[in-house]
């Protein structure tokens, strides 16, 4: 190997360790070479971005933060989660300011303990936050708001996020009923521009404003869905891509009867899918699906329930149209159990798609929705913050081989020691677990997913809060939380390059 190509390696192997959003492999060996192996390590710096929390003078919004402890990371770092244009620009032109930044509203001290912080009202802005050092593998920020009353009132939840640059919202509306905002928030010294399209049950919806949107350096944009198109759709699929830059998305969708909730982007378009974690009281649950290919989609629609997987009656396949959003009412399917859809090739032919489900608990005027994207497996590791010893429900599902996790109950962000509890599910059920809970728990804590043994498992954890009689919950799924990173051993070349 020549110093050039050493230069390489070793120059990706840092680009990687310190992102934290590729995986790399090494080159195949040609000739006496030696393949070079690929190890997992830390990454080195995260970034999460949290929508703006809400518009109402009600609405009261907690934010929690937290890394679990991994091996291999240095005794440095840090984790701050601060305006997003308070960072380092004016939020308008990019420029930097003598304003003085606010402080951050979340700032951790240690990993292995949650940081709490909150704010009031409408004022509320998105949030940027980085991670660096030991702060930053598997760290994860939980944004959760009440809102006493109005339209979208309840208890709303997210994961922030980490910037990309595609996303796929199947569920969001432009119904009379519906308020939906999709929020792009850019967290870079450069403005982002950006797609949005829309695609109802006849295909993509004509709109002269969704293109070449500019979301300003260290700025968030919320876009009125209904302000896109003319035509009301009961059910949408936005697709945001990114032509230059990078953002965080999220849809959050407001309704003026069920409350509100956010939608997180499904995973990537798949032949199968996974959508955990539908709560056993659910007296309403609507799929909505997308097929972004030029082939249709006919999927087989199933539920892992407690027992094993089940044919829905009358729901037993959904046909989707290629460039055309799909949706059916799947009633009380979970009928009293804990559940999750699980969504796979009808016939020979696998064709991609996205999904997610609108989930309703309640009656009458005493209803509030929630939203279930499909969802990554936790692979290695997962973790979702903002649990409260009361209302808070993890789901975890094995839809093909038996599995077996570990899930870690942290520290609480007020006090309280860690915990820790070991869970097999079955193959193709799905288990509503009795989580582990901190030993003298004050404040909200963490839990953390490992997968042991066996395959694949979905999880999602549900809040619940109980107000005036109307039962308010969000949830949250737990795909992997990246962080590890493979990297090639560039080392073991290094006696090559003696000889060279």
């Amino acid at each position: 190997m020549n110093r050039t190509t050493l230069s390489l390696i070793a120059g990706a192997t840092a680009l990687a360790a310190v992102t934290g959003f590729a995986s790399m492999s090494a080159p195949a060996a040609s000739g006496d070479s030696t393949a070079t192996a690929a190890v997992q390590r830390p990454v080195e710096r995260s970034r999460l971005l949290c929508p703006q929390p809400s518009t109402s003078d009600l609405a009261e919004t907690a934010y929690t933060s937290f890394t679990p402890v991994t091996e291999g990371t240095g005794g440095d770092g840090k984790a701050e989660l601060q305006s997003a244009t308070e960072e380092s620009a004016d939020g308008t032109s990019g420029k930097k300011t003598g304003k003085k930044a606010a402080g951050p509203v979340v700032e951790p001290k240690a990993p292995g303990k949650p940081a709490a912080g909150d704010s009031s009202g409408a004022e509320g802005p998105a949030l940027v936050g980085t991670a660096e050092g030991r702060f930053a593998p598997g760290w994860t920020v939980q944004e959760t708001t009440e809102v006493a009353a109005g339209t979208g009132r309840g208890l709303l939840g997210t994961n922030c996020t980490a910037p990309d640059t595609e996303f796929w919202f199947p569920g969001a509306s432009t119904a009379d009923s519906r308020t939906d905002y999709v929020h792009l928030t850019n967290p870079d010294d450069s403005a982002a521009v950006v797609d949005v399209e829309l695609y109802g049950k006849d295909g993509k919806l004509k709109s002269t404003v969704a293109d070449g949107i500019t979301v300003q350096p260290h700025a968030s944009e919320p876009l009125l869905l209904s302000t896109l198109t003319d035509a009301p759709q009961t059910d949408l699929t936005v697709h945001v891509t990114v032509r230059s830059g990078r953002v965080g998305a999220a849809v959050q969708a407001l309704d003026d009867r069920t409350g509100g909730d956010w939608l997180g982007a499904s995973t990537d378009p798949a032949g199968s899918l996974v959508l955990p974690g539908i709560p056993k009281d659910a007296t309403s649950v609507r799929l909505v699906a997308f097929a972004p290919g030029d082939q249709d989609a006919d999927l087989k629609v199933r539920l892992a329930s407690p027992s094993g997987l089940i044919t829905p009656a009358g729901n037993e396949t959904l046909h989707v149209k290629s460039g055309m959003t799909a949706a059916v009412d799947l009633g009380d399917v979970t009928r009293g159990e804990a559940g999750s859809l699980v969504l796979t090739p009808s016939g020979s032919s696998s064709v991609p798609v996205v999904a997610a489900l609108r989930v309703v608990r309640g009656k009458g005027d005493k209803q509030e929705s929630a939203f279930i994207p499909a969802t990554a497996p936790v692979a290695a590791r997962s973790t979702v913050a903002d649990n409260s010893a009361k209302g808070s429900t993890l789901a975890l599902s094995a839809p093909g081989r038996t599995a077996q996790v570990k899930v870690t109950a942290s520290a609480g962000s007020e006090g309280g020691t860690p915990a820790t509890k070991t869970y097999t599910i079955k193959s193709g059920t799905t288990q509503d677990v009795d989580a582990p809970v901190p030993s003298g728990l004050r404040g909200t804590y963490a839990l953390t997913v490992e997968s042991v043994s066996g395959g694949p498992v979905y999880a999602s954890r549900t809040l619940a809060s109980t107000q005036e009689g109307v039962p308010g919950f969000t949830i949250q799924t737990l795909p992997d939380d990246r962080g590890t990173v493979a990297v090639p051993e560039a080392e073991q070349d290094l006696s090559v390059l003696l000889k060279s």
